[in-house]
């Protein structure tokens, strides 16, 4: 068993990861400065296997020291939100992931160098995709299709030539994973969010699970949604995410390439909305909706190729949207009532 580094270990799909390495059997070392939600306690915390450094991911002073006997480091650390977030903070999440992911190669040369590192595996995104022209999505369609619109697309795509140029300069060996539209429970309303209304309800986490299920539990009616619905996307629950990023890290067939981690199967808004509608209020309840205008970055679709993480990796994302939903809307529900979004 390892020991390896997780980055962004107190976020969304952080906490899933470092469940998943520790059930594993790693030493897990964390970096996180709770600047996203705020503390928040993690069952893992206590766990003897897990250590948590209380710091910045981009200062080289703790990197340095993260990374101090590890064998793996998952780059995961990164300001993140959903499509409001995209907007209200266009700057701050370019300028600050490059110093983040700039921070995490710098140590992870030094780290190889002294021959105790021996890969690192970077968290990109789909939204490297964002202007994509053909679908589905297959890897190296990143470098063909015109670049991301978007600050947060285009830096995430920056990650992945780090990832490359650090090889290809230092040869510090890599893996890039890119999720697709993380579900499940354990994702609050961040510090920075800002409150944006949708209808007569106010949203200030902008990720489509979440901004739906809040919507209809506070009694909306009819349902706003952003658009006309025909949006595509593959919500992929956040356990089986975190199996997939733990088979890149463990396995060498992964070793200097690249994977989309998702669930082969897509939905549309309209078709999850619909799902949750009835989940929350009956099958025999009346689904009803109407359409706001979309924000400027609310991508049409993002269909990707699962073949070769199937194929290399023995990958496959198996929990079904409505199992997610069965686990996320309870979830939602007293996260409502405990004011926590």
């Amino acid at each position: 068993m390892s020991r390896i580094l997780i980055t962004g270990s107190a976020g969304f799909i952080g906490g899933y990861v470092v469940e998943e390495l520790l059930g594993r059997g790693h030493q897990v070392v964390g970096v996180d400065n709770y600047s996203k939600y705020g503390r928040v306690a993690k069952s893992y915390d206590d766990n003897p296997s897990y250590t948590l450094i209380e710091g910045d991911a981009t200062d080289p002073a703790v990197m340095k020291r993260a990374l101090n006997g590890c064998e793996h480091f998952i780059a995961g650390a990164a300001m993140i939100g959903g499509i409001s977030y995209f907007h209200e903070y266009a700057y701050d999440l370019i300028a600050t992931n490059e110093r983040i992911i700039a921070a995490a190669c710098d140590a992870a040369i030094e780290a190889h160098k002294a021959g105790t590192l021996q890969k690192v595996t970077y968290l990109s995104s789909s939204m490297v995709f964002e202007s994509a022209d053909r679908w589905p999505s297959v890897e190296g369609d990143e470098l063909k299709v015109p670049p991301p619109i978007s600050s947060y697309g285009f830096q995430k795509l920056a990650v992945e030539f780090f990832a490359r140029a650090a090889w290809d300069q230092y040869k510090l060996p890599f893996t890039i994973v890119r999720p697709f539209n993380c579900v499940g429970i354990g994702e609050s309303r961040a510090l920075g969010d800002v409150e944006i209304p949708s209808g007569n309800v106010k949203l200030a986490m902008s990720h489509v699970v979440p901004d739906l299920v809040q919507k209809i539990l506070k009694g909306q009616d009819p349902l706003h949604l952003l658009g006309d619905g025909s949006q595509i996307r593959h919500y992929t629950y956040g356990g089986d995410l975190a199996r997939g990023i733990a088979e890149c890290v463990e396995r060498p067939e992964a070793l200097n390439e690249d994977f989309n981690i998702s669930t082969a199967t897509g939905h549309t808004v309209l078709q999850l909305a619909e799902i949750i509608w009835h989940k929350i209020k009956g099958p025999d309840e009346e689904f009803r909706f109407v359409s706001d205008t979309p924000f400027e970055h609310d991508v049409q679709r993002r269909v990707p190729s699962v073949e070769k993480s199937e194929r290399v990796l023995g990958f496959r994302a198996e929990t079904t949207l409505e199992d997610m939903l069965d686990e996320v809307i309870p979830w939602i529900g007293n996260a409502i009532e405990e004011g926590a979004i």
